[in-house]
């Protein structure tokens, strides 16, 4: 195991990889990342699309369903289960070890439901009798209307991954649906303790939009610091919520913290160090969940040490400072969960796009073959 990423296990944090593809699958790829230490895996659409995009270990299966199935749409959950499950399948041993802590893997509901509770519920719904693993995340965005889906699957006991969290409130909120989901399951006669579930708040696309604005302001000598003292007082939230009595009631029956999952840990701007957002957020009870090549940069050079409670103080005042200076907080997170539903939302069109076309393509294929 890397030293490094021992190190983040050690101090109670899971480090997680970013991406998926049936590559890293059939060549051993994610059993070597086992290996280092990766004990969990998270995917969204745009991580398939580029999966799909960049090999051609697809075109069989993709031949296969074309003969069968018209709807892009259908053929990709379908290609989208073998993935999956063969995933879940590799990180089981994990899944078993930490005593269904870790090992997860994670799938996303499609982006253009976002804001439509019902649909989602039944698209979670779906999601989780299609793979059928004990080992699987489905990723509900943290929109409004997602809240009240989220509160609906905890409570029918299925363990999900909230996706796309940007403000401080809208992560209190998240924690409270987890722990209404909880009580409701609860007061049902169900059993808490095979459910889990992560709140995925976003870290490095806060500096971006927030530079950007700063730029604007004139306040550059407070750039590349509202991310990491978000993600902090985040943390402090979650001590909060998961350290009340109410919470404490619903442990005494077996029910499991929300652990606070660090996403969008690669750093945007290359004037950043390419650890900024793994280096200052270590801490228990978390994950980092970071694409490879983060993963490299941190196995390679990372400062790994108990950070996540450090300047704490500090961050509270940076907010103010950044208030003061013109920046507006609330304005910042909008567009970004906004921009974050689109920027799944049309990766996911385009690789249906992409299906459509290469499905056409291997049944014309096909037809010419069996015409010789």
């Amino acid at each position: 195991m890397n030293d490094r990423l021992a190190k983040m296990l050690e101090l109670g944090q899971a480090p997680w990889v970013d991406e998926l593809s049936r590559e890293d699958i059939e060549n051993g790829g994610l059993r070597r990342m086992i290996d280092d230490g990766i004990v969990g895996v998270t995917s969204n659409p745009a991580i398939f699309q580029k999966a799909m995009a960049g090999t051609d270990l697809y075109d069989e299966q993709l031949g296969e369903l074309a003969e069968k199935v018209d709807d892009p749409k259908q053929i990709f959950w379908e290609v989208a289960r073998k993935d999956i499950q063969d995933a879940c399948d590799i990180f089981t041993g994990v899944h078993e070890e930490t005593g269904g802590r870790d090992g997860f893997i994670s799938l996303e509901v499609q982006p253009d439901i976002a804001y439509d509770t019902e649909v989602t519920v039944e698209e979670a719904t779906r999601l989780h009798e299609m793979v059928d693993r004990p080992n699987l995340f489905v990723k509900i965005p943290a929109t409004l209307p997602g809240l009240v889906a989220i509160e609906e699957m905890i409570s029918r006991g299925k363990s999900i991954n909230v996706t796309l969290i940007f403000s401080l409130e809208r992560y209190r909120e998240v924690a409270r649906a987890y722990t209404r989901g909880i009580q409701r399951l609860v007061e049902n006669g169900g059993d808490p303790s095979g459910v889990r579930s992560v709140a995925s708040f976003f870290v490095s696309r806060i500096d971006s939009e927030a530079d950007k604005q700063l730029e604007e302001l004139g306040a550059t000598d407070l750039q590349g610091k509202l991310a990491i003292a978000n993600a902090k007082l985040a943390y402090q939230i979650y001590k909060e919520v998961f350290g009340g009595a109410r919470w404490s009631k619903l442990a005494e029956r077996g029910a499991n913290s929300q652990r606070l999952l660090w996403a969008s840990t690669s750093t945007k701007n290359p004037d950043y160090p390419d650890t900024l957002y793994i280096d200052n957020l270590v801490g228990p009870e978390t994950v980092n969940t970071m694409p490879k090549k983060t993963i490299a940069a941190v196995m390679d050079h990372a400062e790994i040490r108990p950070t996540l409670e450090e300047g704490v103080e500090e961050a509270k005042r940076l907010l103010e400072r950044l208030r003061e200076a013109g920046l507006d907080y609330e304005d910042v997170t909008d567009i970004l969960e906004k921009e974050g539903i689109q920027k799944f939302a049309d990766p996911f069109n385009e690789m249906l796009e992409a299906i459509r076309n290469k499905s056409a393509q291997l049944v014309s294929d096909s037809a010419r073959r069996q015409l010789r």
